[in-house]
């Protein structure tokens, strides 16, 4: 199984005053590589129609590293860095195609929904299977740097 990476132009309704990519819009780009991801692991509409299941963001922290601007075509590649029965532990990462700086870094947290109860659920056999084969693909991949941060200032004095 190949992680096809999500790929977008950087529209102009994206951009702000200061002629960068809004906040909200790298969540926007990291929210459609999460349905990429999702269509990768079936869990595209019809496997989301055959399985009665689809996947909820629980937690998501983003980290701005550099701008972006209006125009720019950008690429978001995707790593699982652990999973359960119900949960995957994902990082997204946003480059200009062919670079390897990442110009911001989004670490999620997702759970699998069943529909009918609006509950957690066990992944389907067939997703579950997938889960472990791209688990089993990037494996031996490195630890992003951009994890598991925290935020906050020291206690004022």
């Amino acid at each position: 199984m190949s992680l096809t990476p999500y790929r977008t132009a950087v529209l102009p309704e994206w951009v702000d005053y200061n002629g960068h990519l809004r906040d909200a819009f790298y969540l926007l780009i990291f929210s459609h590589a999460t349905d990429t991801l999702m269509d990768q692991l079936g869990l595209d509409e019809a496997g989301r129609a055959r399985t009665g299941h689809t996947l909820y963001t629980l937690e998501c922290h983003i980290n701005y590293l550099t701008e972006v601007k209006e125009g720019e075509t950008v690429e978001v590649r995707t790593q699982l860095l652990a999973h359960d029965g119900k949960r995957l532990h994902i990082h997204h990462a946003l480059h200009r195609p062919g670079e390897a700086t990442s110009l911001a870094q989004s670490e999620q947290m997702l759970m699998n929904i069943d529909t009918a109860t609006g509950r957690s659920a066990l992944f389907d056999a067939a997703v579950a299977q997938r889960v472990k084969q791209l688990a089993d693909i990037q494996r031996d991949w490195p630890m992003p740097e951009y994890v598991q941060r925290l935020i906050g200032l020291p206690p004022a004095k």
